[in-house]
């Protein structure tokens, strides 16, 4: 990876950015996504309202001419939108919803995926909860990278502004992705998932009379919407396949996780449910778990010992490396694996 390159064309997003924030009067993401329209037209200028001045357009066509993102490859190309995302979060009041996932967080879900399914299998792979598309578009750019070749992902989010930066992310980095404008709560554009990665926003979900047909959805009060989105990953998964979630570390703590349980028993099998590196966390109360649940199909079977534990420091390297051969020894010996139907 080329930092010098990286920081170079993130330096001239920049330049751009903060022209069309000054003269248009925009916030940071929409200048971005404005800026991203303007190169993915051939660095054309869309200013149909006439707000630019000349001398702003003048200025905007330069830096277009400078930026050439052919060369960067589409992992770099990620990298210089993390950094313009990283930006947006120090300029504008994000929620916590609504952050990207770290890194190191797709990291561990693309290790399981690789070893959970096979390069020459055809993979369709939703992410629920697709925000900005920066776990979705990591974790196909690396599976790419190792050699899987025929992945289609697939993308839902209620924000269009969200929305926008990943298929502005899924055009640069040249990556077969759809994108869908909806609820997720509500029936899906999508029909069928393969593979359903999602890190899941945590909280309440607002409109009680939307969930009611789902078993998770609460008697009292406002449902959980993990909850509720794990139910509806299980009506959307293929046979066989796989649903990976970053959930709250307590998750079947709760009064109301018996039903949640319970849907995965009906639909799938709990395979996994592994604790983050607790230095990911800002304290305990915050850690984040990945739960590894399949649904049912043919060939299909629990796992005798479902897999538990928690991932080392990633400072730890010679711990870390050992956890990792040990999920790949329990995949083995337990016959985990994807097989399409």
């Amino acid at each position: 990876m080329n930092l010098e390159k990286i920081k170079k064309v993130y330096e001239q997003f920049e330049q751009g950015i903060k022209l069309l924030q000054d003269d248009a009067d925009l916030a940071y993401l929409d200048a971005f996504i404005a800026l991203a329209d303007d190169l993915l037209s051939g660095g054309q200028i869309e200013d149909p309202a006439g707000a630019l001045k000349k001398q702003t357009v003048t200025k905007l066509e330069e830096i277009y001419q400078q930026i050439d993102l052919s060369v960067l490859e589409p992992e770099e190309i990620r990298q210089v939108i993390q950094l313009v995302l990283l930006q947006a979060y120090r300029q504008e009041k994000i929620q916590a919803n609504h952050q990207m996932t770290p890194d190191s967080i797709g990291f561990l879900l693309e290790y399981l995926v690789e070893k959970l399914t096979q390069p020459t299998q055809k993979l369709k792979i939703l992410d629920l909860t697709v925000g900005t598309g920066n776990l979705l578009t990591a974790l196909m750019l690396r599976l790419q990278a190792n050699g899987w070749k025929d992945l289609h992902g697939l993308g839902i989010d209620n924000d269009d502004t969200l929305l926008a930066i990943a298929s502005i992310g899924a055009q640069f980095e040249g990556l077969n992705i759809d994108l869908y404008h909806q609820d997720a709560i509500e029936d899906l554009a999508v029909s069928a998932a393969d593979l359903i990665i999602s890190d899941l926003p945590v909280g309440y979900y607002p409109l009680d009379e939307r969930v009611q047909e789902f078993k998770t959805h609460a008697k009292e009060g406002h449902s959980y919407v993990h909850h509720i989105l794990i139910e509806q990953s299980l009506n959307v998964l293929n046979p066989g396949g796989f649903g990976l979630f970053v959930v709250p570390g307590g998750l079947f703590e709760t009064k109301e996780s018996q039903k949640l349980l319970q849907v995965i028993q009906d639909k799938g099998y709990l395979q996994g449910l592994l604790n983050l590196p607790a230095e990911l966390f800002a304290n305990k109360a915050a850690r984040k778990s990945l739960l590894i649940i399949q649904k049912k199909g043919r060939s299909v079977h629990q796992a005798k010992q479902v897999l538990l534990g928690d991932f080392p420091s990633f400072k730890q390297q010679a711990e870390f490396g050992s956890f990792l051969n040990e999920i790949d020894t329990w995949i083995k010996n337990e016959q985990i694996t994807f097989n399409k139907e």
